[in-house]
């Protein structure tokens, strides 16, 4: 599932195919295929990733229908199939319900800060506001010198969930995304708490696409990179978590009720620039990349604050 934007004016719903180049507009491939115009698309965009609902499904047949080939050039004549490269992708999930965030959730990372790994895990929240999309800014407070990258993977919820097991916990999960937990270090040591300083604006870049679980395979064994300026800062893989998405979901879920659209990040692996010597903070000018294999590299350029009017 992504989000495009085709007129400059408002983004909607598309699915990506399989080939990574073209992009279905789910409104108007709907539209094509015989879907009445009123089943253009719900009108929460969160409802789009609820597993319960009929949207996921009716995405789902958009798909297999570009499969074919009179159907495929027929979304084209409709310009409701476009190139990926003619389109802006926006954050696949706008205004997550919630943001849960996971700290201190790799092993190599816990080693990197010399701190022990959790016997239980370390929750906070980051505030929806800080959502933005592949391409976008991060933008850094005009007062933060220390300001940090982490690359994360994304759960995105397909179920309402509450009190749920390991065992059927992945039944709640739509799919997966690249996520980048961008830190303001100089906030967190000055509240002594986490959640502003990861809630600035646009400190929660997300995208470029949902990638549903059926397509991704091992969830806990993806290289999970990334690159500063073209560099590798971290290069890991969810081999290295401490705990996986079950235990994830089934330990939040025990108290936090889950909806369809919230976001779990799972942690970031070795390699923040805090832990480096000397420490490596994003400045303007950077590009940053995360890229998680199997769900496309989400890349954001770094400007500072006082540069925007």
């Amino acid at each position: 599932m992504v989000r495009l934007d085709r007129s400059g004016k408002e983004a909607v719903a598309g699915v990506v195919l399989p080939d990574g180049r073209e992009v279905a507009d789910l409104g108007r491939a709907m539209a094509v295929l015989g879907h009445e115009s009123a089943l253009a698309g719900p009108g929460d965009g969160l409802a789009w990733f609820d597993l319960d609902g009929p949207w996921p499904g009716r995405a789902r047949a958009v798909l297999d229908a570009c499969s074919v080939h009179d159907s495929r050039e027929a979304l084209r004549g409709a310009s409701a199939l476009l190139a990926v490269s003619d389109v802006q992708l926006r954050a696949p999930i706008l205004r997550p319900g919630k943001i849960v965030a996971v700290g201190l959730n790799y092993r190599d990372h816990a080693r990197e800060a010399k701190l022990p790994v959790p016997d239980a895990p370390v929750i906070f929240a980051k505030f929806t506001t800080a959502v933005v999309g592949p391409g976008d800014a991060i933008v850094l407070p005009a007062t933060s010198a220390r300001v940090d990258y982490e690359a994360e993977l994304a759960v995105v919820i397909g179920r309402r969930t509450h009190r749920v097991s390991q065992g059927h916990a992945l039944d709640a999960v739509f799919g997966y995304t690249n996520a980048n937990d961008v830190s303001d270090r100089d906030l967190q040591k000055r509240d002594s708490q986490w959640v502003r300083a990861k809630s600035c604006d646009t400190f929660a870049p997300l995208g470029p696409w949902v990638v549903s679980t059926d397509e991704v395979g091992d969830v806990h064994d993806l290289r999970i990179q990334l690159r500063l300026n073209g560099t590798a800062m971290q290069d890991s893989s969810t081999r290295e978590l401490v705990f996986g998405v079950p235990a994830l979901v089934e330990s939040i879920a025990s108290t936090i009720t889950l909806e369809p659209g919230d976001v779990i990040l799972t942690g970031t692996p070795a390699g923040v620039g805090f832990a480096r010597r000397p420490p490596v903070y994003l400045k303007a000018g950077d590009v940053v990349e995360v890229e998680i294999e199997g769900l496309g590299v989400l890349r954001n350029p770094v400007v500072r604050a006082s540069v925007l009017p």
